[in-house]
């Protein structure tokens, strides 16, 4: 699932309208996902609360990244 994801977003990169180029994209996209993995390392012990902890911060991570 979690490959399948990250296929279609990088698919769809250029739909997303990063307005501050490539680079900065990337990078603003890799931070979203590290600050993702460190939520679900933060609550690893109870797992249903840390896959929706990091998919909620990954989907409004990356929706902000598009919309801003």
């Amino acid at each position: 699932m979690r490959l399948a994801w990250f296929s279609w977003l990088l698919r769809h990169f250029n739909e997303y309208g990063y307005s501050q180029g490539l680079l900065r994209a990337a990078i603003g996209t890799a931070a979203v996902l590290v600050t993702a993995a460190l939520v679900w390392f933060a609550l690893h012990r109870n797992r249903p609360a840390a896959v929706a902890a990091a998919g909620l911060v990954s989907a409004l991570g990356i929706g902000w990244l598009a919309f801003h």
